[in-house]
This record gives structure tokens, C-alpha cells and sequence, in this order.
């Protein structure tokens, strides 16, 4: 039987990684252990079909080593053993160890001298993060890495290699990929490079060929097959990015109807990663101060959602959607912190005032640092007349409240208050 064409396209090399150029980039943390022949035990964390495995293949075939894959959960101390007698014969073995977090104490304990020693290179492989699940005694003995989920240009790139690798991939097919089909391989498996490979390889082996001995795959043809609904099949590619912004625009002008249409549409193409990203931008962004405790909420929900899954996560997400559109809304943070951002662009920094300065060294004192400073807590409501901003900045004001919600309309007395105390003297 031939093997899957994912697994046939994993890389040889680093020139051949599609995506995580902050890894095996030029310059780069692997690229450099590479180059430089100095290998260590790493764990590779990150979403699936993200390019865990390609990256230890990469690493693998640009070296002269052996490479071995194990699974911590489902292969035994055995299978370790026979790794480590060929890292003493051999001198040293690449094991790639997926699941890593699932490694038991057993086989942990087999493993360390062997990492210790170096004659195992442990690259390990998971989904979950590892400063969570990951035993210290592993960790310790690891660098730590998370692989990213990959972007569309990224996948776009590995189906055209694909398409035109006649010796490991789909290159002896006549196939015709349309422009749209190609978007959703790219954009319907959320940065799973695996399911959108084996998705136009099952596409491709499944189409008959067209009076012109043409395969054409057509947008249908791969909704089929990848068995996700695009979200249109509009002719520009941009209904994606349309319905997003319908989405969050649909939340932020309270309609509760039209976001819940739009959630049904993105639930439907089976986004549920762009679902729980947006609406925790939307939670701060549109709801912010009027209502923070939507926003945490909001967390909340992704949190729960994620661990869900489709369809349930439906249920926490249809909650917020619905908790974010009746909510008051207020951007004044952001816009506050986007004003003060601009102001240093154009101005720059400023020094920052000598009696707020950092006075927790030997000579900061002969220095004039922290001399003066003024501990609010010392005074009544926590607050003492100083100045805190840079002196080009002292008649700088950024944060405008407004009044949509009662937590803002309470902070926005409270800020009302502190500059009557700056311009009168407090009383």
C-alpha cells in the first residue's frame, strides 16, 4: 500500500520546511544547532499537521545520523531499548518521540542517561503545552520550541510542490487545481498541512480524468474530500475574510441576529480556531471597560470551546456571541494606548523622571535615582501629588472614558477626580 502523500512530502532537508522560518530559517535557532553540529534534545510543540515531524525529518536527513520514530504512548520500553543499542553501536540516534507528553515513568527513567550522554538526540513531539505536561526531568534535558500554526501562502506553497513532484508526489497526475479549490485546501483545515495534503491526494486519485484527459478539481470536489463546507463560493476568494469581518462588525453594532448568522457560517466551514481568536479580539477590542467581565467570560468560553471541539463548542459559542452583542461597548483603552503609541513615534520616549527611576543597586542614590519618590499607599486614597510622565509629555491625555457601561462610568469618576486633584490641590 503507498503511503500517504504527507508522508511521502516531508522535507529531506531545512531548504525544504514549508513554514517555521523562526525555527530553520536563516539564522535561525535549528538552523544554527544544525550547521554548527551541535544537536540537542529539543520537544516541538504546537497544533497538528503544524510540521513537528517534517522538522525532525529535516533535521534528521541534514545530518548523518539515524533517524527513529516512536510513539511515548503506544510503543514500549522494548522498543526504546533497541533504539539505545543502536545509539551505542552507531554512536548517536535521532529519535523523534510524538506524544512525548504520554511518556511514563518507566520509560522516562530507561531515557534519561541515554539524553544525558548524548548518544540519543530526543526530538519530541505534542500537541499540548509542554511546560504543563512535560515531567521536569524531561524538560530539564530539552530545549523547548513551539511550531506555529502554518499560513495560507505556506500551504499553497507545499500543494503546488506537491502537484509537481513527479518522484514523491502528485507529478505524473494531470490535474487542474481552480484558484478557489486551492483557497479552501489552503484556509479550510485552519494551518493542517497533513489534512490538506492527503485531502488533494484523495481528490486527485478519485477524479476521473475529463474528455480533455484533464483532472479538474474543483472547489466542490475538494469540499468533498476535505468533507468542510467553504464559506462561499464566491470568485475573488475573499468571502473568508468577508464573513470574519461581517462577524465581528455584526457584534460590535449589537445585532444579535446577523452575528449569530455569521457564527453559523464560519461553524460550518468548521473554523473554530478564527471563531475563538476573533471573538477574544471583540471582547477587548469592542467591549473593553464597559463590560470586563464579558470580556473574561469570553476567555472562558474559547477555553471551553477549544476543549470541546466541533460540534459542542457550538453551545459556549453561541452563549458569547450573544453575551458580546447586548453587552455595552467601549474601545477607549486601546484607542488610549494607540494615542500614546503615536505620541512617542512622532515625539520619542522621553527620560523617565529621576524619583521614578530604579534605585534597588549600590551607588543609584549619588546617581539621584528614587531620591524624592513619594509611596501613595502612605497617603490617603492611595494618591500623592508627582509627576509620573516624561516632562515633554506632562500635558499629554490620552484615556477619554465614556459612559456605555457602569464599570467605565465608575472609572471615568474616578479619572475625573484625580485630575481635579492635579489642578486644584487635592482637598
Amino acid at each position: 500500500m503507498q503511503q500517504p502523500l504527507a508522508y511521502r512530502m516531508r522535507p529531506r532537508n531545512l531548504d525544504e520546511v514549508v513554514g517555521q522560518q523562526h525555527l530553520v530559517g536563516p539564522g535561525k535557532i535549528i538552523r544554527r544547532m544544525v550547521e554548527a553540529e551541535m544537536l540537542s534534545s529539543m520537544i516541538l510543540y504546537g497544533p497538528p499537521g503544524t510540521g513537528k515531524t517534517s522538522i525532525a525529518s529535516a533535521i534528521a536527513g541534514s545530518t548523518q545520523y539515524a533517524f527513529r520514530i516512536l510513539n511515548a504512548a503506544t510503543d514500549t520500553k522494548k522498543d526504546l531499548q533497541i533504539v539505545a543499542e543502536e545509539a551505542r553501536m552507531s554512536g548517536t540516534v535521532i529519535l523523534l518521540l510524538d506524544e512525548v507528553h504520554r511518556l511514563d515513568k518507566t520509560k522516562q527513567d530507561f531515557l534519561l542517561p541515554h539524553l544525558e550522554s548524548g548518544r540519543i538526540i530526543l526530538i519530541g513531539a505534542t500537541t499540548e503545552n509542554p511546560y504543563i505536561t512535560i515531567n521536569p526531568a524531561i524538560r530539564s534535558r530539552t530545549q523547548i520550541f513551539e511550531v506555529k500554526p502554518l499560513q495560507e501562502a505556506d500551504i499553497q506553497k507545499a500543494i503546488r510542490l506537491a502537484l509537481a513532484d513527479k518522484e514523491r508526489g502528485l507529478g505524473e497526475y494531470p490535474v487542474e487545481l481552480d484558484e478557489n479549490a486551492l483557497l479552501h485546501l489552503s484556509r479550510g483545515t485552519n494551518g493542517d498541512l497533513r489534512s490538506s495534503l492527503n485531502a488533494l491526494e484523495l481528490a486527485t486519485r478519485s477524479t476521473p480524468k475529463s474528455e480533455d484527459g484533464i483532472i479538474h478539481l474543483t472547489l466542490e470536489i475538494i469540499e468533498e474530500c476535505l468533507q468542510r463546507k467553504a464559506l462561499t463560493h464566491g470568485k475573488d476568494g475573499d468571502a473568508h475574510y468577508d464573513v470574519i469581518s461581517a462577524f465581528q462588525k455584526s457584534i460590535r453594532g449589537s445585532d444579535v441576529d446577523a452575528a449569530l448568522h455569521y457564527l453559523g457560517r464560519l461553524v460550518e466551514a468548521g473554523d473554530l480556531p478564527i471563531i475563538c481568536r476573533r471573538l477574544m479580539v471583540i471582547g477587548y477590542e469592542d467591549i473593553g471597560l464597559a463590560n470586563p467581565a464579558a470580556a473574561a467570560r469570553t476567555v472562558n468560553a474559547v477555553l471551553a470551546a477549544e476543549r470541546l471541539g466541533l460540534p459542542e463548542a457550538r453551545i459556549p459559542l453561541a452563549d458569547t456571541v450573544v453575551d458580546l452583542c447586548l453587552s455595552p461597548k467601549s474601545n477607549s483603552a486601546y484607542v488610549a494606548l494607540d494615542a500614546a503609541i503615536g505620541d512617542i513615534r512622532e515625539n520619542g520616549a522621553g527620560d523617565v523622571p529621576d524619583h521614578l527611576r530604579d534605585s534597588h543597586y549600590k551607588g543609584a542614590k549619588s546617581l539621584g535615582r528614587g531620591i524624592d519618590y513619594q509611596y501613595p499607599h502612605n497617603f490617603e486614597n492611595a494618591w500623592v501629588d508627582q509627576e509620573y510622565l516624561p516632562e515633554q509629555f506632562r500635558q499629554s491625555r490620552y484615556y477619554q472614558p465614556k459612559s456605555t457601561g457602569k464599570y467605565e462610568q465608575a472609572l471615568g469618576q474616578q479619572y475625573q477626580r484625580i485630575q481635579n486633584w492635579k489642578k486644584n490641590g487635592k482637598k
